[in-house]
């Protein structure tokens, strides 16, 4: 999506979200993201603010509805400050998090943060005021017709676990931005979302399925949901490339094949060790 810099906004507009943050001295737009109109951190004399947002008679305006109204109560998020609609177009301020993007790669100090952040986010139910797709509903032309029930969890769900959606803060959290695509979904989703980024990180298969049932959720999970969960995710990626291809999207497919072909051979070996 093509983005607007903040003093291209109208003057009304400014002028509201001033009315929260004071005058504003500088505007950085965001270097990452490909979702929001607007989105760029504010600095003023005493305070940061990031803030993202499009215009009010954009037909995604209700997603920036449902993140601000997501994360208000997500666990590792930053927190919503204000709501302004004004000028013709609709903002939300969050809390600055200071940070950097965190390091995936084997051995790196910042998974253990990774798999704090994964256990917390993964014992959060769905809120029940909040009507969303679930997951399984939102990929069900990759699913089979008969959903296993595994795969139809309540537990709150980032669904984009890009390490651009992540930032290591000074104090060793891991938190989570960018709530845009949450929905209901099994408790270990976002676990096995991660797992593929770990892969094209440089982990092998075992390595970040070592990683991942480190997260409780994960670790429960039955073996035949996540074997199903590995293929489809691999599927509906391996789709997206062909149909919306993006820059980074080939060697996150193929990582998920990897992952969904080693999980298959896992079941399998598994199968024919039970064989009578």
């Amino acid at each position: 999506m093509d983005r607007i810099e903040w003093h291209d906004l109208p003057t009304e507009t400014r002028a509201a979200v001033e009315h929260h943050t004071g005058p504003i001295d500088t505007a950085e737009t965001a270097p990452h993201g490909v979702m929001s109109r607007l989105a760029c951190t504010l600095t003023t004399r005493t305070s940061r603010a990031f803030v993202k947002g499009t215009r009010e008679d954009d037909p995604q305006a209700w997603v920036y509805r449902h993140e601000a109204q997501v994360t208000q109560i997500a666990p590792r998020a930053p927190h919503v400050l204000w709501e302004v609609d004004a000028g013709g177009w609709q903002l939300y301020g969050y809390s600055y998090v200071g940070g950097r993007y965190p390091d995936l790669t084997p051995e790196s100090d910042d998974l253990a943060a990774l798999v704090s952040t994964l256990t917390v986010v993964s014992e959060s139910p769905w809120p029940a005021s909040l009507r969303k797709k679930p997951l399984h509903t939102r990929w069900a032309e990759f699913l089979p017709k008969e959903v296993p029930s595994g795969l139809q969890g309540r537990s709150l769900a980032h669904t984009d676990m890009s390490p651009h959606n992540m930032l290591m803060t000074e104090s060793g959290e891991l938190v989570l931005l960018d709530w845009a695509l949450s929905c209901p979904a099994p408790a270990w989703a976002d676990t096995a979302l991660t797992v593929p980024r770990l892969i094209s990180a440089g982990h092998t298969p075992q390595q970040a399925e070592t990683i991942a049932r480190q997260v409780p959720a994960y670790r429960a999970a039955a073996p035949a949901a996540l074997t199903t969960f590995a293929r489809t995710v691999y599927t509906a990626w391996e789709d997206w490339e062909r149909t919306r291809p993006m820059p980074h999207r080939a060697a996150l497919t193929a990582a998920a094949g990897t992952w969904a072909t080693h999980r298959e051979n896992e079941w399998q070996t598994g199968a024919r060790a039970l064989s009578p």
